[in-house]
C-alpha cells in the first residue's frame, strides 16, 4: 500500500518520488557544498546524489533521511520543503551547529532554496572571538547584520573601531566589512545575529 510522507507520495517499496531530487539539488547549491562535500557528510555515494538529484532513481527514506542528515535537515524538513505556504519548524537546540575555541554557533534558519535572510545565536565563552579560522567566510557584498546581546557583554570590531555592548543592546553594520565579536569579560556571552543578504544598495 503507498504511504504518504509530509506531502510526498511514496511507492509501495518506500521509495520517493522524483521530485525530492530538485530539493536536493537546490539545498545543495544554497549551502555551497558539491556533490563530492554532500557524499563524504552524508555517506550517500556522489554517483547516486547525482542520480537522486537528476530524477534518474527515487531515494528511500533510509536514503533520504542520511541526505537530509547531511544537509544539516530532519528527513520530514528536507521533504516539506516544496509544500505550498510552506511551514519548517526548527525546534529549540536542534539547529545546525559549530562551535571552534570558545564559540559556539546555532543556526535557526534552515538552509532553503532562495534564502535571503539568516537568524542564528552565538556563545561565546570568557576571552573567545568569533570569525576565526573554523568560521565562516565574510558575507556578500552588501550584506547588513544585526546583533543584539542577549547576555553578558561583548565587543563589536569593525573598520578599526570598537563597541562596546551589554545585554539589551543591538548594533546594525555591513557584514561584507572586516569584523568579529570579542568577550572580553569573565562570564559567557549570548547574541542573536540576523544577516540579510545583499541589501545595501550604496
Amino acid at each position: 500500500m503507498a504511504i504518504t510522507v509530509t506531502g510526498e507520495r511514496s511507492a509501495a517499496d518506500g521509495t520517493l518520488t522524483p521530485a525530492v531530487g530538485v530539493r536536493v539539488r537546490a539545498l545543495r547549491e544554497a549551502m555551497g557544498l558539491s556533490l563530492r562535500d554532500l557524499a563524504q557528510r552524508s555517506g550517500v555515494s556522489a554517483p547516486m546524489l547525482s542520480q537522486v538529484e537528476r530524477g534518474e532513481t527515487s531515494p528511500t527514506l533510509a536514503v533520504a533521511a542520511r541526505i537530509a542528515a547531511g544537509l544539516e535537515l530532519t528527513l520530514s524538513q528536507l521533504l516539506r520543503l516544496d509544500e505550498d505556504r510552506h511551514v519548517v519548524v526548527v525546534r529549540r537546540g536542534e539547529g545546525r551547529k559549530r562551535r571552534r575555541a570558545g564559540h559556539r554557533v546555532e543556526e535557526l534558519t534552515p538552509p532553503l532554496p532562495g534564502q535571503r535572510a539568516d537568524v542564528s545565536v552565538h556563545r561565546l565563552d570568557p576571552g573567545a572571538v568569533t570569525g576565526g579560522p573554523g568560521d565562516p567566510p565574510m558575507h556578500e557584498p552588501g550584506s547588513r547584520e544585526t546583533a543584539v546581546v542577549v547576555d553578558g557583554t561583548a565587543t563589536l570590531v569593525i573598520d578599526g573601531a570598537r563597541h562596546e555592548l551589554r545585554a539589551g543592546d543591538s548594533v546594525t553594520f555591513d557584514a561584507d566589512l572586516a569584523h568579529h565579536f570579542e568577550n572580553n569579560s569573565s562570564d559567557p556571552a549570548e547574541l542573536l545575529a540576523v544577516v540579510a543578504a545583499g541589501l545595501r544598495r550604496s
